[in-house]
């Protein structure tokens, strides 16, 4: 029998699977994430983890949990795992990949429309008595239709991003990581950032990518937020340079209220939801536990990072 953690509740019928496997499950309480020193403490008698984006498994926690056999990430992403030392001391690291592409790309799309449209500031104006009257140049947003969307990003999300952006005849530029970025940007009217968090895309997009775009643009983050510099972002945002961006994602998570980016004009914020129908979070759970399963067995995982 192994014993497993799960760094918090997660109320999907996959769970049922370890304990039915005859594994000891012990689920962390509680809806924040455990701190490091907590997270090393509860994974020291550990076999198993079952983590989240928002725990760090790192050197430290390695060394504080011996018997770590494997860790499934709660997450398509590992940017929250050190994948050279779990690869040192053969601890096994899987992901859960495919099942929230397109939950994660309607939130995209969703995400480009209301900032181009300005919903969030229309929605705003209708609840504070804003609203005096139809007027011609009343909010007056971006024409989706028929302009040109920049991909940053050219793996399932972005391919599923760019399907809906076809239904809108819009000109797409896919931008891989050998790619021109900058060169991309100079023509979009739209971006949408779908890169994974690596050493190389952070702050991807920065002061010279901003300046590189064609004024009045309008991006979308839904990866991760270091991929984009926030300090950047906003003096774009306040310049006008660029006219509004949408963003599912931040660096840190959650932003402080009074983080200078929340000033930003134009800026439409939403709290790390892309993956968030209970279709992709109940498929999550299930390939979580899939690659626990196998972990522990000493099987090859089914979805390794």
């Amino acid at each position: 029998m192994a014993r497993v953690l799960v760094t918090r509740p997660l109320p999907f019928p996959a769970l049922d699977r370890l304990a039915a496997a005859g594994h000891d499950v012990h689920v962390r309480g509680g809806a924040l994430p455990p701190s490091p020193a907590e997270l090393r403490a509860l994974a020291a008698g550990a076999d198993g983890i079952l983590s989240l984006l928002t725990d760090r498994v790192d050197r430290e926690l390695l060394v504080a949990a011996p018997r770590l056999r494997v860790v499934a990430n709660f997450a398509v992403g590992c940017d929250n795992i050190d994948l050279a030392a779990c690869a040192e001391r053969g601890v096994a690291v899987g992901v859960t990949p495919d099942v929230l592409t397109e939950a994660t790309a309607d939130l995209a799309f969703a995400l480009l429309l209301a900032a181009a449209r300005r919903l969030a500031e229309g929605e705003r104006a209708v609840r504070e008595g804003d609203w005096r009257t139809w007027e011609p140049a009343g909010w007056l947003g971006a024409d989706v239709h028929g302009r040109t969307l920049v991909i940053a990003g050219a793996g399932r999300i972005g391919a599923a991003v760019a399907r809906r952006a076809a239904g809108f005849d819009m000109r797409v530029i896919t931008v891989g990581r050998t790619g021109d970025l900058h060169a991309a940007l100079a023509e979009a009217d739209f971006i949408s950032l779908h890169t994974p968090l690596t050493p190389a895309t952070r702050h991807l997009v920065d002061a010279a990518a901003l300046a590189a775009c064609r004024p009045g643009a309008i991006l979308v983050n839904t990866a991760r937020g270091g991929v984009v510099d926030q300090v950047a972002l906003a003096d774009a945002l306040r310049s006008g340079h660029l006219a509004a961006a949408a963003l599912d994602v931040t660096d840190p998570e959650p932003l402080p209220p009074d983080d200078p980016l929340l000033s930003a004009p134009n800026l439409l914020v939403v709290p790390h939801i892309g993956s968030a129908t209970r279709g992709a979070r109940e498929r999550m759970a299930t390939l979580a536990v899939g690659n626990l399963l196998a972990g522990l067995a000493g099987s090859p995982l089914p979805h390794p990072a």
